[in-house]
């Protein structure tokens, strides 16, 4: 008889500028947003690593460590509503990519950068990820075109990719935004990334038609303060520096 459940080490922790589920890309590689992995003992050795520099992408397999877990099979939800489908369909958990799902797994393919061996540790730099800070990884793999990239692959429901929605930033925040980079230490590329993220409009499927509906996303040290303001439009309204 199998085992009902199995136990998986955790090789890392994910270092990145995103902190909660809510702003984070719904998919790998839709935002360049540059993130490391903080290889724990007995993981954290160069020669783990040796060879890596070789691929120019990862396999990233890791956890929805902020689901709450269910270890009750008997409350096992068979379907979920992908916000692709616009919040209302059902369909099938494992013909979705749902983090909603049996075991919390993740599997994301990032771009490698490069290692980096200091005295605080080893750690893995990489971009694209669609992970949160403080993400575990279980393992990590390289990616391989010739039999991980399939031409003729169909992709059913989520065939396209997602609609890239307008960013502007509203006048009185302009203003103030050199003085906002200074006292966060966010950089130029933080502030593209931020349009980026908003862009992929991450709001709830079933609130993405609501029109000057306040949001927040929270990014490094920031709460990032927007709403839609017309068709496709988005503003950036204010951004509040957490202490």
């Amino acid at each position: 008889m199998l085992p009902q459940q199995i136990t998986l080490p955790i090789i890392g922790i994910v270092n990145s500028p995103l902190k909660q589920k809510f702003g984070t890309p719904r998919q790998p590689n839709l935002v360049d947003i540059n993130a490391t992995i903080s290889m724990l003992p007995p993981y954290n050795v160069l020669s783990a690593f040796e060879g890596i520099a070789q691929f120019s992408h990862l396999w990233i397999i890791w956890q929805f460590h902020q689901n709450r877990i269910n270890t009750n099979q008997s409350n096992f939800q068979p379907t979920v509503r992908p916000p692709r489908l616009g919040g209302n369909q059902k369909i099938g958990v494992f013909a979705s990519r749902s983090m909603y799902r049996p075991a919390n797994i993740g599997l994301s393919v990032v771009k490698f950068s490069h290692i980096e061996n200091s005295e605080d540790g080893l750690r893995l730099h990489i971009i694209g990820a669609d992970m949160v800070d403080g993400t575990p990884v279980i393992d990590i793999k390289p990616y391989l075109p010739y039999s991980d990239s399939i031409d003729d692959a169909i992709a059913g429901y989520a065939a396209q990719k997602p609609v890239i929605k307008s960013v502007h930033w509203h006048p009185d925040l302009l203003q103030d935004l050199s003085n906002i980079a200074i006292k966060s230490q966010l950089k130029q590329t933080d502030w593209q990334t931020i349009e980026q993220l908003i862009a992929q409009d991450p709001r709830p499927a079933y609130r993405q038609q609501a029109l000057n509906t306040p949001f927040v996303m929270r990014y490094q040290n920031v709460d990032v303060h927007f709403s839609q303001i017309a068709d496709s439009v988005f503003q950036i309204q204010t951004i509040e520096l957490l202490n």
